[in-house]
């Protein structure tokens, strides 16, 4: 997985286990997935993963586009150097501005002149634009953060409402957490204003956390600096540097009331989880 709605596949040796091609596969997956979820997909079918990633943002929706390897060159050379994963607006100004604007302009560089300009990115653009990707598909990746995030239906400017969205997802996330048995030192806010421009704002705790109580406050407060009037059409929450579960939430001396705050979730948690999630809810969720 790399976001909640796209993933890699690694089919490699998988003919003979599913009786087909690579492309019939995934057109097999498909089909099942809108019979089944609901929904549909896209598909990117190549070589490597970059290809595979660009080959699935082609004709969405509902596309499928496949690269083989005898014409990746010639598919890239005329595609701009914003296809590249990892080039965002920033570089892509740079790479503008130093007369870089088709991945075939790129192959015309030395790997030397391209890290010297670029940095750690300048290897990307070098291997990338000839197609090259070592990259493997790992489904054993570390998780490195737990987040959810909404997509309002219009845009919203009220602290209030965006407060009881926050609440929501800080129960999500806790919960996932709880079941993943991590914890996390540092709590994330995410807001998406109505043009489109992302803003991320952290906190680190004095103490991991796996409790929906203290993700909120700490995302509440982040959320009051940034509620000044403006529409937003995105909220998350999320809980990075994530450590062993046995390290949540130690007594406080600072925080007399912390212990009583776990004992209440953890008895929300056991009701929920005997009876139903709907069995009980905070005021602040009404």
């Amino acid at each position: 997985p790399i976001s909640i709605d796209e993933a890699f596949l690694d089919l490699g040796g998988t003919e003979r286990l599913h009786h087909a091609c690579p492309a019939l596969t995934l057109a097999r997956l498909v089909k099942r997935i809108e019979e089944v979820v609901g929904v549909t997909a896209s598909i990117g079918l190549s070589y490597n993963k970059f290809l595979a990633k660009v080959a699935s943002d082609l004709e969405k929706p509902r596309g499928f586009s496949t690269v083989g390897q005898a014409e990746a060159l010639d598919f890239l050379a005329d595609k701009p150097v914003s296809m590249i994963w990892g080039v965002g607006k920033a570089l892509n100004a740079k790479l503008h501005k130093d007369g870089l604007d088709r991945i075939g302009q790129l192959r015309e560089m030395e790997l030397f002149d391209l890290q010297a300009r670029y940095g750690a990115m300048g290897k990307r653009l070098y291997h990338f634009s000839r197609g090259e990707d070592s990259r493997r598909v790992s489904p054993e990746s570390e998780t490195k953060s737990i987040s959810a995030e909404t997509t309002f239906n219009e845009d919203i400017a009220d602290f209030q409402r965006l407060r009881k969205s926050l609440w929501k997802l800080c129960e999500k996330v806790a919960r996932r957490m709880k079941a993943q048995e991590f914890a996390a030192r540092t709590v994330t806010l995410k807001l998406k204003t109505a043009q489109f421009r992302q803003i991320t704002r952290s906190r680190t705790l004095p103490d991991p956390t796996q409790l929906a109580e203290t993700l909120f406050r700490t995302g509440e407060a982040l959320l009051q600096a940034e509620a000044d009037g403006r529409e937003f059409r995105l909220i998350g929450i999320g809980g990075a540097e994530l450590v062993s579960a046995d390290l949540a939430d130690p007594p406080d001396l600072a925080d007399p009331d912390s212990g009583r705050r776990a004992q209440v979730e953890k008895t929300i948690d056991d009701l929920r989880n005997r009876l139903g999630k709907d069995i009980l809810i905070k005021g602040r969720e009404l």
